[in-house]
């Protein structure tokens, strides 16, 4: 679904991909990042959340926690991360950076609340009393007064399998008095997932019912007298629906794909973000006809239906460019240890060959390398290391 926008609107990143991976500079199953695009993503995002007065927390598991891309994301003004879950904060807090939020999606383990306080996060989601307890309790050991976030649930709101959990809206008033009440921890505001949804029908992003309960929420704590509270609402952000978030009484927002140029609406509209990643693989072998290219990378994010899926192919960029063809994945049952093209008659495909796919990535659950590339926009594109999906470097080509 991106690749047509990244031939349309990166058309040298695909050039330049090709050409290094020719080179020998970067392996096949690896999620290559252009590290100048995601700059000019992050400064789109970053005026346009100063100027509606909200804090952009960016989201790095979809990139692998790279720390060269925090560090560009960093230069053009977000400093601040929202770590998933400790299998994200680690590689931020270890790469220098601030952990703006913690504990959403994912809840901080108790054995792990000691290492969680320690980044000193600035703001830390939880689902129930026992969890801000253990965090006030955490937050004390250092010597902190830490920040919490309630997450809300009300009836009719939209939860992805697996997500589900938080505080029943209802008892807001008494959720915060609570957390007020802990020892070395505060009541800050209040947060869901998904704040907002992609519609395939209308191709269009809207709110969801978790957005209407933040605001009935926010209405009762101003109502009784809170001031300043904090609303996170995550979900398909780009810099084309934060007015819509600041609207609604959002200060937080946590754009992850806008800086990549992979949500939802940017594969049918022209967005602001320019496409910034793709991943690159390589043909292995030609079998009964059908040329077989490395996966290991090929979890495809399912926000779409199954549709054809398309690569381009080639030793340079020129060629590949003019080969568009479609290509198989394992499904999710299997393991994706190859891809299998199918081309047609007209088609030229030999062992060696560079392969490209634009999908929307999810560098964290793959077993895919991370390869920031900087320099594109002067034409000298340089590699800036190889990097596992947990934002660890490695010494590819040696061990």
């Amino acid at each position: 679904m991106f690749l047509l926008k990244l031939l349309q609107r990166n058309p040298e990143f695909i050039k330049a991909t090709i050409a290094l991976h020719q080179e020998g500079k970067i392996p096949p199953n690896s999620y290559v990042l252009d590290l100048d695009t995601m700059g000019k993503n992050a400064a789109l995002l970053a005026a346009e959340g100063k100027r509606f007065g909200l804090k952009v927390f960016p989201m790095t598991k979809q990139f692998g926690r790279n720390p060269k891309a925090m560090g560009v994301l960093a230069q053009h003004g977000l400093n601040q991360y929202v770590a998933v879950d400790m299998s994200c904060a680690i590689p931020i807090h270890q790469s220098g950076y601030k952990v703006g939020h913690i504990g959403h999606l994912v809840q901080i383990p108790v054995s792990e609340t000691t290492a969680a306080a320690s980044f000193i996060p600035a703001y830390w989601t939880v689902f129930n009393d026992e969890k801000a307890i253990a965090a006030a309790k955490a937050a004390g050991n250092i010597g902190r007064n830490q920040a919490l976030l309630a997450r809300l649930f009300a009836s009719g709101d939209i939860f992805y399998m697996g997500h589900e959990g938080g505080f029943h809206a209802e008892d807001i008033l008494a959720v915060a008095d609570r957390m007020d009440a802990l020892p070395n921890a505060h009541f800050a505001g209040i947060t869901t997932f998904p704040a907002l949804l992609f519609d395939g029908k209308t191709l269009s992003v809207n709110p969801t019912p978790n957005l209407k309960t933040l605001e009935t929420a926010l209405s009762v704590l101003q109502k009784a007298g809170r001031s300043n509270v904090e609303v996170n609402a995550p979900g398909t952000t780009s810099k084309v629906v934060m007015e819509m978030l600041a609207n609604a009484g959002a200060t937080q927002v946590e754009p992850g794909h806008s800086l990549t140029g992979t949500t939802p609406l940017h594969a049918v509209q022209d967005l602001p973000e320019d496409p910034a990643v793709l991943y690159l693989s390589e043909i292995s072998h030609i079998h009964n006809g059908h040329p077989y290219c490395f996966g290991g990378g090929l979890y495809i994010d399912p926000v779409f239906p199954d549709y054809d899926i398309h690569v381009l192919t080639g030793k340079t960029g020129e060629i590949a460019m003019k080969q568009s063809i479609s290509v198989k994945i394992p499904p999710p049952s299997a393991i994706d240890y190859y891809g299998i093209l199918a081309p047609d008659g007209n088609q030229k495909v030999e062992v060696g060959d560079s392969v490209i796919f634009g999908f929307r990535v999810q560098a964290f659950v793959t077993r895919a390398y991370v390869v920031p590339v900087s320099g594109l926009t002067n034409g000298q594109p340089v590699v800036e290391g190889i990097y596992t999906s947990d934002g660890r470097k490695t010494e590819w080509p040696k061990w």
